[in-house]
């Protein structure tokens, strides 16, 4: 594999997308049950006592219906078949990024989700900072050895946000030189680190993630963890700029702990064209089962927006209010990570 490298985030070359695939027909979403014809003269709360003919009634709760449960295991199985239909027949959408809302949502998302809740046991906080509509870019810090940080962070905005947003991350060019996971990055919604591909998401009204630091921050050594690597030229700053879009700061504990990196193993690293080679305390030497993450307690927490719609157009060409943009998300974000590391009573817990 040829060398890795990291296109500048203001590289403005141009590339193709994917073909797009005819719209499919979006079905009606589940209804939720009717009102029961017949209306009680009194309707207490539930678990509350009332009196009938001096006798004590305790009012039970009625128990959901299937429908409110997600559905029974009839309905469950008729979606999977008209799912696999669509699969088969190509009846779905895909954009020109590649991006399959119905295949991240159905399939995707599910396969990540017990890892973000059972395993991770991610808690998200500040959700509300993220806006209901229109583009922003969340810019966040970036740890792990492995970018698992970037999928838990778009599961916690898919499953927590009240508007049913979706996240659309940026990522290295190396994402997209692996095979296999360069097919499920552009499904998913993935995209190159580039300004041009930044802009045209924002322009479209997208939830926007970037991690500036990129393999600097990703690959650091444990001994560096939760301490901010460089962020770059501001290269996301000028992107926000010239959108107008809100800057959110999102800090992530939790994941510089999953594969503590006490080594880098640099020869082996060249010569498999990866910015790195980790070496942890259980991997290589256990092989396989090296390779997975430890079970440490995950925070996700979206800071207040940094507003960008106030400067004026030429604000993107300005390389200081660039800089003190930048410092200002780094600081903001930094600032947080020292505050839930306080918080915390334990890596696993």
């Amino acid at each position: 594999m040829a060398d890795a490298k990291v296109i500048p985030f203001d590289d403005d070359r141009s590339r193709g997308g994917a073909v797009q695939r005819p719209p499919r027909r979006r079905s009606a979403g589940s209804r939720r049950g009717s009102e029961p014809a017949a209306v009680r003269e009194v309707q207490p709360l539930p678990g509350r006592t009332i009196l009938q003919d001096d006798v004590a009634v305790k009012h039970e709760e009625p128990a959901p219906s299937p429908e409110r449960q997600g559905g029974g295991w009839d309905q469950r199985i008729a979606g999977g078949l008209a799912f696999l239909r669509r699969r088969l027949t190509g009846d779905y959408e895909v954009d020109d990024f590649g991006y399959d809302q119905e295949l991240t949502d159905q399939v995707l998302m599910s396969l990540l989700r017990p890892v973000y809740e059972k395993y991770f046991r991610v808690e998200v906080k500040g959700i509300e900072n993220i806006p209901s509509e229109g583009g922003a870019l969340i810019v966040a810090n970036h740890s792990g050895t492995l970018p698992l940080d970037g999928l838990m962070m778009q599961v916690a905005v898919h499953d927590n946000h009240p508007d049913d947003r979706h996240l659309r991350l940026l990522a290295a060019d190396l994402v997209f030189m692996l095979p296999v996971v360069n097919e499920l990055a552009r499904k998913a919604g993935h995209t190159l680190a580039c300004a041009q591909d930044a802009e045209r998401l924002l322009e479209r009204g997208e939830l926007v993630g970037v991690m500036p630091e990129g393999f600097k921050g990703i690959g650091k050594p444990f001994g560096e963890r939760y301490k901010l690597q460089r962020f770059g030229r501001g290269g996301f700053v000028s992107t926000a700029l010239r959108q107008g879009a809100p800057i959110i700061p999102c800090s992530i504990v939790g994941a510089e702990e999953i594969y503590p990196m006490i080594g880098n193993a640099k020869t082996l690293a060249r010569l498999l064209g990866f910015p790195y080679f980790p070496i942890t305390p259980t991997f290589p030497w256990l092989g396989p089962l090296g390779a997975v993450p430890l079970p440490t307690k995950w925070t996700i927490q979206f800071g207040e927006p940094i507003l960008t719609d106030g400067y004026p157009p030429e604000a993107a060409e300005d390389p200081m209010l660039m800089f003190n943009l930048t410092d200002q998300v780094r600081e903001q974000i930094q600032h947080t990570l020292y505050k839930l590391l306080v918080q915390r009573r334990s890596v696993f817990f």
